[in-house]
Order: C-alpha cells, then sequence, then structure tokens
C-alpha cells in the first residue's frame, strides 16, 4: 500500500498530517485498490535497464521510522515510507559512515570512506600541493557512478545535498557525470534563506553567503522563496514528468531532511504540537514532511509509467544525531551519529519499486551491504563496467563496491560483503571491534530528546585502548556486552584484520579553507558559493 498525499489547491504542499491521519483508513483501502496493479509491478524483464532513482534521507534515525517501531506511536508517521519497505526488501544490516560527506564520497565514488574520504572538511578546503587530492570530497581523478550511468545511456539528475567537493567544476555534479543539478554543496544551509556560513578574504568579513546551485551557476532568485525541501521536491517531480520513457532514468535526490537547522513549515508543526519536547517536535514533522515528498514521487513515477521497471533505494547517510540539538532518536542501539557504535553506522534502508522479482518483495535481507556498493551494483545493471581507469593512472585506490543484485534478485541469499572498515573499529562476519576512546556509548528510550533530556546527549565514554572492544552484533545488537575477554582468538583475528585494513587508508592533506572561494563567492556568483578553481 502506497499512501500518497494530496496537494493543495495551489499544488505547493502536501496535505498535513492531521487530515493524513482522519483520511488513512479510507485512503488504504482505495490505494490498496489502485496501486495493487500500478505499484505492486511486472515481473522485471532480463537484459532491460531499470529506472534508478535514490533518496538519501540526512541524519535519519534508527527509531524515527515507522517499520523499525514494534509498538505503534503517533509521533512516528511514516506510512509511504514503511509501504514502500514493505512492497520492497528490507536492508536490516546496512551500514553507512559515522557522519555526512564520507558517506556521499562513498556512494558516489564506490570507494569505502577510508579509501575515498574520512573527513566532514567544508567545500572550500583546498591544498595546492596536491592537484589530485588536495580538495574536500572526491579526487578529481575518480569517475562517479552518475558518469558511469550516463556511459550505458542513461539521463542523470542530481537534486539536493551534495556535501562531496566544490573546488573545480570537475568536483560538482555536473562535473561528475550528472545532466542536471539543483541542490547545494555545504553540510547544511538554512531551509528558508538557503545561507550558508560566512567567509573572509583581504582582511574583511562577509556574511551569509548563499549556497544554491543550478546546473552550472548559481541559482539566482530561488533562495529565499519557499522551503528547500518544498523546491526541491518540485524539482524532482518536474524531472520525473519530463523524462521520456523511452530511456532508461538515474534520479539522485539527498534530501536536506533531517539535518539540522530544525527546521519545516507551520502546518507541519502544528500537527506535531502534541509533543512537548521542542527538538523532537520539529525532528517529527520534517521526517513527516518528507514522507509525504516519497509520496508524492512515488505517485509521479507510477503516472508518468515508470514505476513498473524502477528499483528505488532509501538510505539514510548516517545513523541519526542523539547529541544535543540533534533531535534524533537510534533506540534501541547504541549510540549515534560521528560515533561508529551501531547507531552511527547502521542505517535505515530498503529497496522498492516494480524492478524488485515478486518472490522477493516483502523480505528483510539480515546481510551486510555498504553504501559503497551501489555503485558496482548499479553499473551491473545499467551493463558497464564498474572499474575506474582514470582512478588507476592517477594512482588513487580502485573500486570497492560489490555487486548486489544478485542477492536482492533471490538469485543467492548471501552477501559478497563480509567486512566493513570503521573508523574506528572494524565489522568482521559477527562480530565488531572498536579501539580508542568511543563516546555517546549510552541507549536512549522509544521517546528521545524528552523532559529529562530536553535538548539531548549521551555523555557515556568507553575506552577500548588499542587493544579493542569486541561485540557479537548478531546476538548482541546494542552491544551491551563486551566480549573481548571471552573471545581471545576472535579478538585477535579482528585485530589483525583490523591492521590490515588501516594499512590500506587514503587520507591526503586536503588543506585549508582558501581565500580565494570567498573571493570567488562575491565577485564572480554574486553572493553564492560555488567553484573557485579551474
Amino acid at each position: 500500500m502506497i499512501i500518497t498525499a494530496a496537494m493543495d489547491v495551489a499544488g505547493n504542499e502536501p496535505w498535513s498530517l492531521c487530515r493524513r491521519s482522519t483520511l488513512m483508513l479510507a485512503l488504504a483501502v482505495m490505494v490498496v485498490l489502485h496501486n495493487e496493479v500500478l505499484v505492486s509491478g511486472l515481473e522485471p524483464v532480463a537484459g532491460v535497464k531499470p529506472h534508478i532513482v535514490v533518496v538519501l534521507v540526512d541524519d535519519w534515525g534508527w527509531a524515527n521510522v515507522g517499520y523499525h517501531r514494534e509498538n505503534a506511536t503517533k509521533e512516528v508517521q511514516t506510512p509511504n515510507f514503511d509501504s514502500l519497505c514493505k512492497r520492497g526488501i528490507e536492508l536490516d544490516q546496512h551500514y553507512a559512515y559515522k557522519f555526512c560527506s564520507p558517506s556521499r564520497s562513498s556512494f558516489l565514488s564506490g570507494r569505502l570512506p577510508i579509501h575515498v574520504n574520512i573527513e566532514n572538511d567544508y567545500p572550500d578546503y583546498y591544498n595546492p600541493n596536491d592537484t589530485v587530492s588536495g580538495y574536500a570530497g572526491i579526487p578529481r581523478n575518480m569517475t562517479g557512478i552518475a558518469a558511469k550511468l550516463k556511459s550505458a545511456g542513461y539521463s542523470t539528475h542530481h537534486i539536493g545535498k551534495w556535501d562531496a567537493g566544490m573546488a573545480t567544476p570537475e568536483h560538482t555534479p555536473i562535473g561528475r557525470g550528472f545532466d542536471s543539478t539543483f541542490g547545494y554543496f555545504h553540510h547544511e544551509n538554512d531551509f528558508f534563506t538557503e545561507r550558508a556560513g560566512s567567509c573572509s578574504y583581504n582582511g574583511k568579513k562577509y556574511r551569509n553567503i548563499t549556497d544554491l546551485w543550478l546546473n552550472e551557476g548559481p541559482a539566482l532568485g530561488r533562495n529565499g522563496t519557499g522551503y528547500e525541501e518544498g523546491m526541491f521536491k518540485r524539482h524532482v517531480l518536474e524531472v520525473i514528468r519530463n523524462h521520456s520513457i523511452d530511456s532508461p532514468l538515474f534520479i539522485y535526490y539527498a534530501a536536506h531532511i533531517a539535518h539540522t537547522p530544525l527546521e519545516v513549515t507551520q502546518k507541519y508543526l502544528d500537527e506535531y504540537s502534541f509533543i512537548d519536547n521542542e527538538v523532537r517536535r520539529s525532528y517529527h514533522a520534517m521526517i513527516a514532511y518528507l514522507d509525504d515528498v516519497m509520496g508524492n514521487i512515488t505517485e509521479a513515477l507510477v503516472e508518468r509509467g515508470l514505476w513498473n521497471n524502477t528499483l528505488l533505494l532509501v538510505s539514510s547517510d548516517n545513523g541519526g544525531p542523539e547529541y544535543p540539538g540533534g533531535g534524533a532518536n537510534n533506540y534501541p542501539l547504541r549510540g549515534g551519529k560521528l560515533t561508529s557504535w551501531q547507531g552511527g553506522v547502521r542505517v535505515n534502508a530498503f529497496v522498492s519499486g516494480g524492478f524488485i522479482p515478486s518472490a522477493m518483495r516483502g523480505k528483510k535481507l539480515e546481510e551486510y551491504i555498504a553504501l559503497a556498493d551501489w555503485y558496482a551494483t548499479f553499473c551491473s545493471l545499467a551493463g558497464v563496467d564498474p572499474a575506474d581507469e582514470r582512478a588507476k593512472l592517477a594512482g588513487l585506490p580502485p573500486v570497492d563496491g560489490l555487486d548486489m543484485w544478485p542477492m536482492l534478485s533471490g538469485a543467492n541469499l548471501t552477501s559478497p560483503r563480509t567486512e566493513i572498515p570503521l573508523s574506528p573499529g572494524l565489522i568482521s562476519g559477527d562480530y565488531k571491534i572498536l579501539v580508542g576512546n568511543n563516546g555517546q556509548a549510552g541507549w536512549t528510550g522509544p521517546q528521545y530528546p524528552n523532559s529529562t533530556n530536553p535538548r539531548g546527549g549521551i555523555d557515556a565514554k568507553v575506552a577500548c585502548g588499542d587493544d579493542g572492544c569486541l561485540f557479537n552484533i548478531r546476538t548482541d545488537p546494542e552491544e551491551r556486552t563486551n566480549v573481548a575477554a571471552l573471545q581471545p582468538a576472535i579478538l585477535k583475528q579482528l585485530q589483525e584484520r583490523l591492521q590490515a585494513w588501516d594499512a590500506t587508508a587514503f587520507n591526503p592533506d586536503r588543506g585549508q579553507q582558501w581565500p580565494e572561494a570567498c573571493q570567488t563567492a562575491i565577485e564572480k556568483y554574486g553572493g553564492y558559493w560555488g567553484p573557485f578553481l579551474p
């Protein structure tokens, strides 16, 4: 069942949660009847390239989606995400990096974060001594997934957050193979003004630089005209409605929601007025907004005749932020964003769409998948080689991604991914080793933040040292028992594997914030962030 959000008379925003709630039962009946044919899809046709739609949610907590709630709660209302997951494949062991830019760099480049980017640098960083890798985000000589799909005949489009570099035109979405882009370069910007930080050059401070980009230049006149996620939604729908059904489509929609600042339209806040905690209220209202957007996108794909040949991937870029002001909740997992506890790296994820074979719909896969693996998976579906010859010539790490389609299609139910390096630590088989000092080492309850912790923040720390803490994350997914002393042989094995992975780490000097980036923003782009080097 897909519960799509109705539009208001002006066609601008989805209906409020209140209307969704009161019409839920009636819609359920009508939509089931409508979508059993349109949304359930036909069997995939061998050799046909699927449309690929990726929705990467920002800072989405494990407990902030309905299908992870054993007990229903009116503050978690995600009927579209839940329905799509139910009609697709839930990816119960899907892993990202512990924060934003490395996860995005990993997905776009097909490398595990330790082989592309483990820093959350601002996009105006530059090291003039390294013209290959001395920038924020993805090294310029790595080939992006959009370029691979474009070579296979796909129409490629990026909408939303980028956070993978902007120093040169090659670092931007257009330079990475997207036919179009509408989004922003930083970790975040304001949802209503699209402003992102300040900068200085020649001894002068410039405040409130706008971060909003359209294709190859600033999105002039669009900032400040409405709620940013609404602008992104309308752009996604425009791409879908204008796409020729005779060619394959790739959409990478990297939503701003639910990253800070916790801002949403007033009517969504009003619908969550029953939540006393301001931070939690704003966060849940934002997730409800995005769930409605997901309904709009699904409906558009159905209406355009694309759904029955679409592979939809939905994932978070990291665990939800449980630090003060973050608003998310990863209950019952331990920790959150910025940590390598399960709450920081094991993320909400599923695939759906008519391209999923009917025999696999409704299943939950508990095999490991990393964000990097979608690169090879999409290349396989598109019929292109995932190898990156350009990167090889520049002496850069090769693609790490593994093809997950045989498992997703049901040809086999075993993942080729058996290890996932973390920072710090490693998942290998059933076990996970963490080394060093690990903060946010506590657990939340079903409602968080709450009256006893109004802004959030878990202060507990665990010192694992050089030897490491060891957890069986299969039998102990909440990481409550350190079994290092009980399993010395397994501990030694993971210590050795961790050392082997660490020996392959790629972490170039990416420089520092570059004054010319500020100068270019002011003098060339009229107060907008953008590429500042040739």
